[in-house]
């Protein structure tokens, strides 16, 4: 996810701080407040730009004579737009750390293709960025403290011997002293990498301190709003942000926000920025650790909060009993308000104003089936299955493959449960599950694709599951279930050419064969369900559709 590193040069807080974490982040994230605007810049560009400016008739001469690069990387060099305001040390340390991290994979491109020139120019204007970094830091931040000066010492003389090697190896023609330089270079270069990511870290800690303090003190709500805003931004940027976030102390005076009366209109605010630093295994021992599992729960019970903060306290709840985090298993204190939890995110799920609520309750309900097989009895005496199955027919609460998937992976959980098929069947559940077999992605973006491609799976297993009851397995013939597991077997387009869909419904099928094997013809017993489950899945996986 995060940029190429040169060798094992840089810290993962340099290169990678922009690399995302799971969770509701976006996949790409501007620098808040202030954009960086990055611009390709060309000979012919920047000449029009300066010509506003100039007047001299030798303007068309020194067109002519100005050499235009056919190497594309030199049309692509990084001019800032807009710098960041006066006084605000974040987003000047956020973009001159991604420019950077940037010339530094840059650089090591080109060493790794001998590009000796560029490897120059760009080693020097990286001298360049680094020491703006520095003194345009030291202005505008607070006392530096001695290991900051020490660190910024060493970063400005790699840089120095950077340019200083590279511009020897502009020289040098013989290949066995180029080898060995070019070795002298990477190391530079490497050692280079790890002072810049020391040293974006200590600042980068210093003012995500500033930001804790000014939470934990300020009793005014604007000024709190302001910083905690502050801080969900610098969640948006990756993982090791929010490590730095959990480590200073974020959670614990979130929470602290979070348990005031007076910042009752922050809550959302708060709970969302939880949720982002949550996604690393440090947010989450921080949480255990303030009792955080509590006030979520004491939230999620009081009706007195508004839809959007319980909303919010759902989506912290999702993010720690996620199962694709395995820290997150350990959460021992969970166990204790999981009742209480689970009780409230289905009334949240019933009374849901819009499809994100709805989704953000489904998704924690979801997750906690994973986290504790208890999960699925509290839901089943709940009448979890009526209120999801209900929903999935309004189109104002459900109305994305995303939340479709939340809802099939609850059911999935739950139909291991043998008394879960009966009431499935009262709901007409099966005739869903139907529905759901046929999900197709509206807008083709790989995300609902791979969405879709869920759906379909967990539908499948949960059929599979469902018909160990026989009147299930007879309502899923009598709604032609065995069609559709055919056809998304035999072809490959109608599944998205999915292994995963293609295990679950052989399986399927097969479960619904034993019950009714009157409902398949010859061949496909013969080829779907008689064979090992192996060889029919070969024999599927390698169908080609032909248009002859």
């Amino acid at each position: 996810m995060g940029p190429d590193r040169c060798g094992q040069a840089l810290l993962q807080i340099g290169v990678n701080m922009m690399a995302l974490p799971g969770g509701r982040h976006l996949d790409s994230i501007p620098l808040p407040g202030q954009r960086l605007h990055l611009m390709q810049v060309d000979s012919v560009q920047r000449w029009m730009e300066d010509l506003k400016l100039m007047t001299e008739c030798e303007c068309m001469c020194v067109l002519q004579a100005k050499p235009i690069s056919l190497e594309e990387d030199a049309q692509g060099d990084l001019i800032l737009a807009g710098g960041s305001g006066p006084g605000d040390p974040l987003q000047l340390l956020l973009k001159r750390g991604w420019v950077i991290s940037t010339e530094l994979r840059r650089i090591g491109q080109k060493l790794a293709q001998d590009r000796w020139a560029r490897v120059h120019s760009m080693s020097v204007r990286l001298t360049c960025h680094a020491r703006s970094m520095v003194s345009e830091y030291s202005a505008v931040s607070r006392s530096s403290s001695q290991e900051m000066g020490q660190i910024e010492k060493l970063l400005m003389e790699k840089c120095s011997e950077l340019s200083a090697v590279t511009e020897r190896c502009l020289q040098v023609e013989n290949e066995h002293i180029l080898k060995s330089m070019k070795a002298c270079v990477s190391e530079t270069l490497s050692t280079l990498g790890q002072h810049f990511g020391q040293l974006l870290e200590l600042a980068l800690t210093r003012e995500v301190q500033a930001l804790v303090r000014k939470i934990d003190a300020s009793d005014n709500i604007y000024t709190t709003e302001s910083t905690t805003g502050n801080l969900f931004s610098l969640t948006q940027e990756g993982a090791p942000l929010c490590r730095i976030i959990a480590k200073e102390g974020g959670v614990v005076a979130l929470f602290k926000v979070c348990r005031q009366d007076s910042f009752r209109c922050l809550y959302p605010q708060a709970l969302r920025t939880l949720a982002s630093i949550c996604c690393v295994e440090e947010g989450v021992h921080q949480l255990e650790k303030v009792d955080g599992v509590l006030c979520l729960a004491d939230i999620l019970t009081d009706d007195s909060h508004s839809e959007a903060t319980r909303a919010e306290a759902a989506a912290v709840v999702a993010q720690v009993t996620s199962p694709h985090l395995p820290f997150t298993q350990h959460l021992s204190s969970f166990l204790e308000s999981m009742e209480e939890i689970v009780t409230a995110l289905v009334k949240l799920c019933q009374e849901a104003s819009s499809g994100e609520v709805f989704l953000l309750a489904s998704a924690a309900l979801a997750n906690i089936t994973f986290f504790d097989t208890m999960a699925c009895e509290m839901l089943l005496q709940l009448k979890a299955i009526r209120v999801l199955l209900e929903a999935c027919s309004d189109k104002q609460r459900v109305d994305t493959p995303y939340t479709r998937d939340q809802i099939v992976t609850i059911l999935a959980n739950m139909s291991v449960l043998e008394q879960c098929a009966s009431d499935i069947i009262q709901e007409n559940g099966v005739q869903l599950i139907m529905g759901l077999l046929s999900e197709k992605p509206r807008s083709g973006t790989p995300a609902e694709v791979a969405a879709c491609e869920r759906v379909q799976q967990k539908a499948a297993v949960t059929l599979a599951r469902l018909s160990r009851d026989p009147d299930v397995a007879r309502e899923a013939v009598r709604l032609s279930c065995m069609s559709r597991l055919i056809e998304l077997c035999r072809s490959p387009s109608k599944r998205n050419s999915s292994d995963a869909v293609l295990v679950a419904c052989l399986a399927a099928l097969r479960r619904l064969a034993g019950v009714c094997p009157e409902g398949l013809q010859d061949s496909d017993f013969q080829q779907l369900v008689q064979p090992r489950l192996v060889d029919s899945f070969l024999l599927c996986s390698n169908m080609e559709e032909s248009f002859v």
